[in-house]
C-alpha cells in the first residue's frame, strides 16, 4: 500500500483541519445545545419530549431540502472560486436565494395544511391514548412556531454556504456560536420559567430556537456586507437577481438531483423512524435520546465530508486533477480516523447519557442499546458521507441522488417497513438490521469512487 496516498504532510492537515475545525466547533456547538433543548424538554416528561422530537423530524425533512439546494449551486460556487471567477461565486449566491424563497413557500404551505396527519403517523404503534394525544398537541404547536424561524433558517444557509465555498470559515462559526448561546439561555427562560419569564415548556424551547436563529441570521447577513472587500462576491449581489440563462440552466441540471436527494434521504430517515415507531410508544422516545446524542458526535465525520467537497471542489475548479484524487484519498482516511475515536467515545457515553432524561426504564435501556449500535457503526456511516461528498465535489449530481437518497429510500425504508410490519423481530436487532444496511452503501461508494466518475470540472467553460 501506497503509505503518501493515504496519510499527507502536516501542511495537508493544516489546511484540511483550517476548513474542518470551524465547520465542526460550530455544528458541534449547535448540536450540543440542542441536545441540551432536547434534555430541557425530555426533563418535562415523555409525552412533551415525544411530541417535539416527532415535531423536528419534520423540521429536519424540510432544512435538508433547503441544504440540498444550496449545495448544488454551492458546486459552482465553489469551483468559481477556485478558478477566480468572483462574478459567478455571485451568481451561485443568488441562485441560492430564489431556489430558498420557492421552498420556503412550498414546506410552509405543506406544514400548514398537513402538520397534524403528519405528526400522527408517527404514533401508530401501542400506547396510553391519553399520552399519544397528549404528544400529538405538543408536537403541532412546536411545528406552528418553528414555521416563524424558517426565513430565517433559509438566509443562514444562503450566506454561510457562499462564505464557506470562498474558504470563509470564520464568520460562520461566530454567528453559530453567538446563536447556540441565544439559544440555550432562552431555553433555560423560558421552558421553566426562570428571572421572572413565563414557564411555557416545550414552546418555550421552540420560541428559544426561533430567536437564536434570527440572530444568526443577523450576525452573517451584517458582519458579510460591512466586509465586502473581504467578501467580494456580496458587492451587488442584491442589486438584482439577474442571473445567466446558460449558468441557471447548469445549476438547475446540476442542482434539481441534489434537492431530491436531500429531500429523499431525509424523507427515508423520517419514514425509518416512523417504521421503528409501529414496535411502541416507547421506541419513539428511545431513538429521539439515541440520535440527540448521535447527531453531536457525528460532527467529526459531517465536517469533513464538508471538508472534502470545498476542498476537492476548488482542485477540480482550478484543474488540478490529480492533486484533487490525492486529497480526496487522504480526506477520507483522516474522516474513518476520526470517526473512529469518536465512535468509541460515544460508546462509553451510552451506559448514563439516557440516564439524564425524566423518562420510563424501559426507554433508558432501549436508549442505551440505539447509542451503542450508531456507535459501532460511526466509521461505516462516516465512509459512506465521505463518499457522498466526493461524488457530489465534481458535479455528479445524478450519481449522488442514486447512491444517497435512491438507497435510502428504495434499500433502507423498505427494509424497515418490512421487517417491523411482516416479522415479530425485536426492535434491538431490528434496528441494528436496518443501520447496518449502511454496510452495502460504503461498498458501492468505494467502487464508485475508484472508477473516477466523479472527477469533472464543470465551471471550465462558464
Amino acid at each position: 500500500m501506497n503509505r503518501s496516498r493515504y496519510i499527507g504532510d502536516r501542511r495537508f492537515y493544516r489546511l484540511a483541519l483550517a476548513v474542518a475545525v470551524p465547520i465542526m466547533i460550530q455544528n458541534g456547538i449547535t448540536n450540543f445545545v440542542s441536545m441540551l433543548d432536547n434534555i430541557m424538554v425530555g426533563r418535562l416528561g415523555t409525552v412533551e419530549m415525544t411530541g417535539v422530537s416527532i415535531g423536528n423530524s419534520l423540521i429536519f425533512v424540510f432544512n435538508l431540502a433547503v441544504f440540498g439546494a444550496v449545495s448544488g449551486a454551492g458546486i459552482f460556487g465553489a469551483q468559481f472560486f477556485g478558478k477566480g471567477d468572483t462574478d459567478g461565486v455571485r451568481y451561485a449566491f443568488r441562485y441560492k436565494v430564489l431556489e430558498g424563497i420557492l421552498l420556503l413557500a412550498l414546506g410552509c404551505g405543506i406544514f400548514l395544511g398537513f402538520g397534524r396527519p403528519l405528526i400522527r403517523l408517527f404514533l401508530q404503534g401501542e400506547g396510553d391514548v391519553t399520552d399519544i394525544e397528549g404528544s400529538l398537541h405538543f408536537g403541532w404547536r412546536y411545528v406552528k412556531i418553528m414555521l416563524i424561524g424558517l426565513p430565517a433558517f433559509v438566509l443562514v444557509q444562503c450566506y454561510a454556504g457562499s462564505l464557506r465555498e470562498t474558504g470563509q470559515t470564520v464568520l460562520p462559526m461566530a454567528a453559530g456560536l453567538v446563536s447556540v448561546g441565544v439559544n440555550f439561555v432562552f431555553n433555560w427562560l423560558l421552558i421553566f420559567g426562570k428571572l421572572g419569564f413565563p414557564r411555557l415548556g416545550s414552546d418555550g424551547a421552540a420560541i428559544a430556537t426561533v430567536l437564536s436563529r434570527y440572530v444568526e441570521a443577523g450576525i452573517v447577513m451584517i458582519a458579510t456586507h460591512r466586509r465586502a472587500d473581504r467578501y467580494p462576491f456580496i458587492r451587488g449581489a442584491w442589486r438584482s437577481l439577474r442571473i445567466p440563462r446558460k449558468l441557471a440552466g447548469e445549476i438547475t441540471k446540476k442542482g434539481m438531483p441534489l434537492i431530491f436527494n436531500e429531500t429523499l434521504w431525509a424523507l427515508g430517515q423520517t419514514l425509518l423512524v416512523q417504521s421503528y415507531s409501529i414496535r411502541g410508544y416507547e421506541v419513539v422516545s428511545a431513538t429521539n435520546i439515541a440520535f440527540t446524542l448521535g447527531n453531536v458526535f457525528s460532527v467529526s465525520f459531517m465536517a469533513m465530508g464538508n471538508a472534502i467537497g470545498i476542498l476537492v471542489g476548488q482542485q477540480l475548479g482550478a484543474g488540478e486533477i490529480e492533486r484533487a484524487k490525492e486529497t480526496d484519498s487522504r480526506l477520507i482516511a483522516f474522516s474513518l480516523a476520526i470517526s473512529a475515536v469518536f465512535g468509541c467515545m460515544m460508546a462509553a457515553a451510552s451506559r448514563f447519557f439516557p440516564n439524564i432524561y425524566n423518562t420510563e426504564p424501559g426507554v433508558r435501556t432501549l436508549a442505551s442499546s440505539f447509542i451503542l449500535i450508531n456507535a459501532c457503526l460511526m466509521p461505516v456511516h462516516a465512509y459512506s458521507n465521505a463518499a457522498y461528498f466526493t461524488l457530489r465535489s465534481g458535479g455528479k449530481t445524478y450519481v449522488t441522488f442514486l447512491f444517497d437518497s435512491f438507497f435510502s429510500c428504495v434499500v433502507v425504508a423498505p427494509t424497515a417497513y418490512c421487517l417491523s410490519r411482516f416479522t415479530s423481530l425485536p426492535i434491538v436487532p431490528l434496528f441494528l438490521c436496518c443501520q447496518g444496511v449502511e454496510l452495502v452503501k460504503c461498498l458501492i461508494g468505494y467502487f464508485m469512487i475508484r472508477s473516477g466518475v466523479w472527477i469533472q470540472n464543470i465551471v471550465k467553460d462558464n
